[in-house]
């Protein structure tokens, strides 16, 4: 078992910057991919980014490139997610999830084996 405790999340304004983070305990925590999903009000959950437990392979949405960096401290069972200029459509419920594989369908939520509960996000105008 894995458990996942996101925080950061906060009320920012448009070009802000925030770095969410989520921290793992359990039974080998640091070795599970981790991913970041988000849920907008009224929407379906939607992959942000992942990072291979080695911390050497990254993959992100095409709407995070170039904003949003995925990065993790295994000595800390911590993974990051680093957020600039972000924008109101960014305003969403933000989890992270950990998955045993490296999925090729890591961009999809099926991979997931265990989830945090979120941190919400709200980018004003």
């Amino acid at each position: 078992q894995v458990q996942l405790a996101e925080s950061g999340g906060g009320l920012v304004q448009a070009g802000d910057s925030l770095r969410l983070s989520c921290t793992a305990s359990g039974r080998a925590a640091s070795s599970y991919a981790m991913g970041w999903f988000r849920q907008p009000p009224g929407k379906e959950r939607e992959f942000v980014a992942a990072i291979k437990w080695s911390g050497d392979n990254t993959y992100y949405t095409d709407s995070a490139k170039g904003r949003f960096s995925i990065s993790r401290d295994n000595a800390k069972n911590t993974v990051y997610l680093q957020m600039d200029k972000l924008l109101p459509e960014d305003t969403a419920v933000y989890y992270c999830a950990a998955s045993a594989v490296w999925s090729s369908q890591r961009m999809n939520i099926m991979p997931y084996d265990y989830w945090g509960q979120g941190t919400r996000v709200t980018v004003s105008s």
